[in-house]
């Protein structure tokens, strides 16, 4: 366990089988290689004069063991007769291992065998199978990094560390490297280190060969990490918890690198000058020095790895050792004062920036694998994390983008375990950094922002930061920290625009299109409910249920977030007035009703923003209560294993010290008992802990109070701190660093007040390391968008104005597209999660930037717009984001509007925006049939010519246009680039899909739709009494047409438009007294829109109706010219839609319009006609519109305009009519209850009634033919009604109303004036007609009347008009004269017949006998005798009771 699994990839090679020969020839090859290194050797060695004598000088010199081992192993080498993989490699290195380890041989010879061991280890002779390779491997290691050589030249000793650096890298990267101890892969990175460190005096070229090397070996370490199994037994034995652990080496293989002195390559470079040179210039690369373990923050010895683990093949621990190695090189200027403003290059950036790079390189190959292994994980957490915050402070832009881009990989691979890592390098580095305010330079500054924006294209790394962090109340608010840093340093504030604002810019869009891409994702229906506190709960430590499950941790972090706020606002209460802050929080039940010590105490401790004088002068109070909060209050520090400096540090900065001695006594009091409770170290009691504390606060006062002029030595402190502990002495070194802790760094009782970007101190970050341990755990989100809407909602306003503004700055298109498509983001994001009011501040901002809406000030305003690609590219996001999320524009609507009023002023919309709008297919008929044409402001389908817009609408604009033409100078031709323009404007115009708008304004939200609308009719402006300009003119005629075509297109929700839209065009028809385009538009608009809607919304038909009563208020001057137009329409609209007409209030409408008509000589033929449609046959006639349609006969059978037919036929119409009421009147007998046919008999009569008036009056026409025509219709109205079965008491009404009141005035015509006789010709004809009618309807009734009580008045009426008829003065009388004796004596005989008139006895009263003859004889006194010729033979009756005949007495 805890080293590299043998994998099939690094097994040996697979022997496939091949020909004898083949293995024969590979051996010889071998052999033959091995041969020609060996000769190669044995050549340079005898070249040196030491070597190549022992040759000559005489048999009983023996050569030198090193050529002898060679020379035997060239005699054996062709003897070998098995593979070589069972040839223990040891037989053929050591030859070449002893040469590289003698120190008497030269810098030529060692580096010729250091390229042989080179040659065998590239060739792949060793693998995992071989003989004894572990063996073998570790010799080469042994033998190259303990390399002697003599130095004779330098470059020969540049040649001899690179080869050695060569067989190090080679050896690592050979298949048998796995059989590496974890102690050999130590010493090679050593060795390698070493030789880095001394290339620095060398030339250039071994030193980049050198970093080369120790970056490859670094790789090829690292990169099998992902292959080690868990480390649970390369543990040290006994090892449970490793948090604080700081890997290290035993002392027998210690790393080297950390100097006292913080110059570290300036010892490194002794140590070597002293080590490999001695004075006889023999070289020479020691293994491992000697150096003491390295101590950790707390002082304590870091556990090393025990010699077992690190003898076996390599894994984990060797990593860790390395690790840490690299991270303890960052530790050489630990001390050298680095910070924002005082660093500078003064150190060598050379070190930091080569660690770096190494770190980066462990860390890209490590990546998530890293988490398993918690030594590694530990250092990354608390001694690389805490090098790389003070690194990130460098004035060195290298070391800077090092630093960033190690943490960019950090968060990539290891995020979930470095989360308060994570927000203070945000806080601490990258906030400071990003602004010019806290001194950073502009280079930092660039960096600091392309690091950020990097981080913002991770695309959950803004979510992650806001979830984790923002929504976390015990972290600060990095996300919206983070995003007003982006917005703020994309504003160019006054100065033009720079890479910093664009690259601000990039992180901001890169956010923004992060949210946007994350809408696709299936997660906006996430339900986010708004969070409520109702009571409070205890939630300062809550812990989420699941934080891997969203349906868990999105409402438990919302509902943080939400507390966080408003802990904000009752931060601002406290710090205005504590006592009613207190209050506030109980309110909001942030804190419980009856206040406890622990909340109150979590409150001042967590809560950001605080007065800290405040809250120090609270807890420093003898109040029990605030005593009782106090002791709470050092209960939530964690102060295990921490210094009491540091404890007190961290105590003293949540809080101003109060100044008062007791005050200070009880703080001092609860920090003593809390840190001896959890640190007791070699402290006896809390009373010494509470000392301890005084003294330091007292020498922190000494040391660091300018006023105090002798300051307190180490020995004063000593001395004053003599027996305090339980009577004994603390230990002097354990006060010795407590002085000099407490004189290099200030303990500040005054703390900075708010949260700020505080630098990170030591005592800070080990604060941080506590805290991590107990921090809730990271929260990784996915790719849906759970808290998006919350997050955009926070950074909309700043993003928008951000973008606007470079946009505005910006002057070229590649920077115009980065804002364009920000801009599309925002209003997908605004859109998605129904943030209308964003939506439409990102419409009026863009609105500007179309140059739409500014005064045109240019004389070619097309062509300027053509010319301007900003303005082009603004345009058509406008019409993007309206078309696609129209559905949540509301005000931003005015100004999408705005900008096609301009373009339609200016003639560049196409003709097709209004009529596709309404969508004419839909029409029933042919606009080409409807006499005069109806005028269109968008008819006009060709271009305007360039730059001249469009000054007039309607039929007289467009006639005066035509008449203009000859009349106008002639045109310059245009130039290309003119051209060119223009087509671009074009486009542009195109690309937007402005008609798209109406069209599809179908499918729009209600309250967007209402709103466009509304838009409209604002954009129209109010109608005034008057004359108005054309152009005022023309811009209300096209509003109106776009109203009526979303009106239109929108039928299902007619109700939601009416009332609107009929206000709108009333206000134009009652405010207009002249003809003009807009109230045409209107009136008509007003007309299609009920000829369409009708047979859609029955509901509404009353109401769509009674709007056409409008077109009744019309100026008389208005109403005549348009009255033929609007009576097509009408007539139109009876034929399409008279079955969907079933209200009496509707038909009104109607026959009020039909009514006017009668005396139109234009319109009266279409009226009629319409009228025609109902009445005929009693096609479409109903109870509703009887009466109505009645009385619009009636006028045009006395109307003059048509032909004496047209009213004849009027008044055939109102005759047959008679005939719907029989169909009615038995339908009720037959279909209906008897109540109800009783109530719809009555209704029955009183329609014939009202009939029968109208035929009454218009038998007083002038007109002979029609007055007769009349007559006689009315005879058949009256006579033809047997199966009505009228009520009895309608008669009586009937006469009295119609029949005598018209034979009155007959009379009164015939007896008028000469004038009024010679307009009425032959009204005799018409007496006796009149006459004729009375005695037919009389005598048919008879029956009936003679049943009524009234009947002998009725019948005296009847004989007075006759009466009054013979007293008549007419010319040519004679007829009248004869006819009427005749009538009265055919009506007595009935009568007498039908036994209604008969002799009686009684006088007096209403007897029929009696007063009959009572006026006959005044008139025929010989008639009685010619009807009762017998009267004196007949016996007198007694008289009958009223309303019974004779007969029925009789009987």
């Amino acid at each position: 366990m805890g080293r590299l699994r043998l994998q099939s990839s690094i097994n040996a090679i697979e022997e496939e089988p091949e020909e004898c020969e083949a293995t024969s020839s590979n051996k010889s090859a071998l052999g033959c290689m091995i041969n020609s290194e060996i000769g190669a050797v044995l050549a340079v060695m005898r070249r040196n004069v030491r070597w190549g004598g022992r040759y000559v000088s005489g048999d009983d010199q023996l050569e030198h063991t090193l050529i002898q081992s060679l020379k035997t192993l060239r005699r054996q080498i062709f003897s070998w007769q098995h593979e070589w993989q069972s040839v223990n490699p040891s037989l053929y290195l050591q030859p070449f291992l002893d040469v590289i380890r003698s120190d008497e041989t030269g810098a030529p010879i060692t580096g010729v065998a250091l390229s042989s061991i080179y040659k065998i280890l590239t060739l792949d002779v060793l693998d995992v199978n071989t003989v004894n390779v572990d063996d073998a491997m570790h010799l080469v290691v042994d033998a190259v990094t303990c390399c002697r050589f003599e130095v004779t030249d330098p470059a020969s000793e540049e040649v001899v560390l690179t080869k050695i650096l060569q067989v190090l890298l080679a050896c690592m990267k050979s298949k048998a490297s796995v059989m590496l101890s974890n102690q050999h892969v130590c010493t090679i990175v050593n060795t390698c280190f070493r030789v880095v460190h001394q290339a620095g005096s060398k030339g250039e070229l071994l030193q980049r060969i050198a970093r080369h090397t120790m970056h490859e070996l670094v790789r090829c370490i690292f990169l099998h990490l992902p292959d080690v199994d868990n480390t649970e037994q390369s543990l040290v034995k006994g090892g449970s918890s490793v948090k604080n652990e700081n890997a290290g080496l035993d002392t027998d293989y210690n790393f080297s690198g950390k100097s006292e002195n913080g110059s570290g390559a300036s010892e490194f470079d002794g140590q070597l000058s002293s080590g490999i040179y001695n004075s006889a210039s023999s070289g020479l690369i020691g293994g491992m020095m000697d150096e003491s373990i390295p101590r950790n923050d707390n002082g304590k010895d870091a556990v090393p790895y025990d010699l077992h683990l690190m003898t076996e093949p390599y894994g984990v621990p060797c990593m860790v050792e390395i690790f840490h190695f690299l991270c303890s090189l960052l530790n050489v200027v630990e001390h050298t004062g680095m910070g924002l403003r005082a660093n500078s290059l003064t150190f060598d950036e050379d070190v930091p920036l080569f660690a770096l790079g190494l770190i980066n390189s462990a860390i890209e190959l490590g990546g998530p694998a890293i988490r398993h292994h918690p030594r590694l994980l530990s250092l990354i957490q608390d001694e690389l994390f805490r090098n790389l915050m003070q690194f990130g402070l460098s004035m060195s832009p290298l070391i800077l983008s090092m630093v960033c881009s190690i943490v960019l990989n950090l968060y990539q691979h290891l995020r979930t375990e470095l989360k308060l890592q994570l927000e203070a390098f945000f806080s601490c580095v990258i906030l400071r950094l990003s602004q010019s305010r806290f001194g950073a330079s502009y280079q930092q500054q660039e960096v600091a922002m392309e690091a950020l924006v990097d981080f913002c294209r991770q695309k959950t790394f803004m979510v992650e930061m806001y979830a984790n962090l923002d929504c976390d109340i015990t972290c600060g608010n990095v996300f919206e920290e983070l995003a007003n840093l982006l917005s703020k340093s994309a504003f160019p504030v006054n100065c033009p625009l720079s890479s910093m604002h664009i690259l601000a810019l990039d992180g901001l869009i890169a956010v923004i299109q992060g949210m946007a891409e994350r809408i696709g994702n299936g997660s906006v229906g996430f339900e986010l409910t708004p969070v409520n506190l109702q009571e409070y709960t205890p939630f300062w430590m809550v812990k989420c249920e699941n934080y891997g499950d969203p349906e868990h941790w999105v409402p438990f972090v919302r509902r943080r977030k939400y507390i966080k706020r408003r802990l904000m606002i009752g931060a601002d209460h406290f710090n205005r007035d504590p006592k009613k802050g207190l209050e506030f929080l109980q309110g909001t039940y942030l804190l419980p009703e009856k206040l406890d010590p622990q909340s109150v105490a979590c409150f001042f401790r967590y809560t950001a923003g605080l007065d800290k004088n405040l809250v120090g002068d609270f807890l420093g109070n003898h109040d029990e209560f605030c005593v009782q909060v106090l002791n709470e209050f050092a209960g939530t520090f964690d102060f295990q294993d921490m210094n009491l400096d540091t404890a007190l540090r961290l105590f003293l900065e949540t809080f101003r010290l109060p100044g008062e001695s007791q005050k200070i006594q009880r703080v001092l009091e609860a920090f003593s008992g809390r840190y001896y409770e959890q640190s007791p170290l070699i402290l006896a009691n809390r009373d010494a802990a509470l000392l301890l504390s005084y003294s330091l606060i007292m020498l922190n006062t000494d040391q660091h109070n300018v006023q105090v002029k002798k300051k307190m030595t180490e020995e004063d402190f000593i001395r004053n701190n003599r027996h305090i502990n339980g009577g004994n002495d603390l230990p002097r070194d354990f006060l010795s660093e407590l002085y000099y802790s407490i004189c290099k760094n200030e303990i500040r009782t005054t703390p900075e007040q708010g949260a700020g970007f505080a630098e990170m101190t030591p005592s800070r970050w080990i604060d941080l390391m506590h805290k991590s341990r107990k921090t809730s755990p990271y929260i990784v989100s996915d790719s849906r968008a759970y808290l998006d809407h919350d997050m955009f909602a926070i950074m909309s306003g700043p993003t928008i104005a951000a973008i606007s503004v470079v946009f505005d700055h910006a002057e070229y298109e590649d920077v115009y597209q980065t804002c364009i498509d920000g801009f599309l983001a925002v209003a997908k994001i605004s859109a998605c999660h129904h943030l209308e009011d964003v939506l439409d501040d990102l419409v009026v901002s863009l609105c500007k930037f179309t140059t739409l809406l500014n005064p045109s000030s240019v004389e070619e305003p097309v062509l300027a717009f053509g010319d301007d690609a900003k303005a082009r590219m603004a345009t058509v996001t406008v019409f993007t984001i309206a078309n696609r999320y129209g559905d949540f524009i509301r005000t931003g609507w005015r100004n999408i509007l705005d900008c096609i009023l301009r373009l339609h002023k200016l003639g560049l919309l196409p003709a097709r925006v209004a009529s596709d709008a309404a969508d004419d297919s839909e029409l029933s008929s042919d606009p080409g049939s409807h006499g005069k044409p109806l005028t269109n402001s968008l008819s006009s389908a060709h271009m305007q010519s360039i730059g001249t817009p469009r000054r007039s609408s309607g039929l007289m604009g467009r006639f005066s246009q035509l008449l203009s033409l000859d009349t106008e100078e002639p045109r310059s031709q245009p130039t290309e680039q003119q051209l060119a323009a223009h087509q671009r404007t074009l486009q542009t115009i195109q690309k937007c899909h402005i008609d798209s708008i109406f069209t599809e304004s179908k499918f729009l939200h209600a309250d967007s739709l209402l709103q466009l609308a509304r838009a409209l009719i604002w954009a129209a402006g109010r109608p005034q009494k008057g004359s108005t300009s054309p152009e005022d003119e023309d811009t209300a005629v096209f509003c109106l047409e776009l109203l009526i075509a979303i009106t239109l297109n929108n039928r299902d929700r007619i109700g939601l438009l009416w009332q609107g839209v009929y206000e709108h065009i009333a206000n134009i028809v009652q405010s207009t007294v002249v003809a003009c385009a807009l109230v045409e538009k209107a009136v008509f608009g007003l007309l299609r829109i009920c000829q369409r809607l009708l047979p859609y919304k029955e509901n509404l038909a009353d109401e769509l109706l009674r709007s056409l009563q409008l077109v009744l208020k019309l100026d008389a001057r208005v109403a005549d010219q348009y009255c033929e137009q609007i009576t097509q329409e009408v007539s139109r609209l009876v034929k399409a839609n008279a079955t969907h007409i079933r209200s009496p209030m509707g038909w009104r409408t109607i026959a009020s319009l039909l009514s006017i008509t009668a005396r139109h000589p234009d319109a009266s033929e279409s009226g009629f006609e319409a009228l025609t449609f109902i009445m005929a046959d009693g096609a479409h006639l109903s109870p509703a519109n009887f009466v109505l349609c009645a009385d619009a006969a009636r006028q045009f059978a006395e109307s003059r305009v048509g032909q004496t037919d047209r009213s004849i036929q009027s008044v055939d119409l109102m005759a047959g009519s008679v005939s719907c009421l029989v169909r009615w009147a038995q339908d009720a007998r037959e279909g209906t209850a008897e109540a109800e046919a009783a109530k719809l008999c009555q209704d029955i009569g009183e329609m014939w009634l009202r009939l029968v008036q109208g035929l009454r009056k218009v038998c007083l026409d002038q007109r002979e033919e029609v007055r007769n025509h009349a007559l006689l219709s009315l005879q058949m109205c009256l006579t033809g009604v047997d199966e009505i079965h009228l009520p009895l008491g309608l008669w009586p009404q009937c006469f009295e109303m119609v029949i005598f009141t018209m034979l009155d005035d007959l009379a009164e015509i015939a007896q008028g004036n000469p004038q009024t006789q010679k307009e009425y010709r032959n009204i005799e004809g018409t007496l006796v007609l009149a006459l004729k009618l009375l005695t037919k309807v009389f005598l048919h009734l008879l029956n009936e009347l003679s049943q009524l009580s009234s009947f002998c008045k009725l019948w005296r009426n009847v004989i007075g008009r006759m009466e009054k008829y013979m007293k008549l003065k007419v010319k040519r009388g004679e007829k009248l004269l004869e006819l009427i004796p005749e009538l009265l004596k055919n009506t007595l005989l009935v009568m007498k017949t039908k036994g209604v008139l008969v002799p009686t006895s009684t006088l007096g009263g209403d007897n029929v006998w009696e007063q009959t003859w009572l006026h006959v004889n005044k008139i025929f006194p010989s008639l009685q005798s010619e009807v009762f010729p017998n009267l004196d033979s007949e016996p007198l009756q007694s008289s009958p009771v009223l309303g019974e005949s004779a007969s029925d007495q009789t009987n």
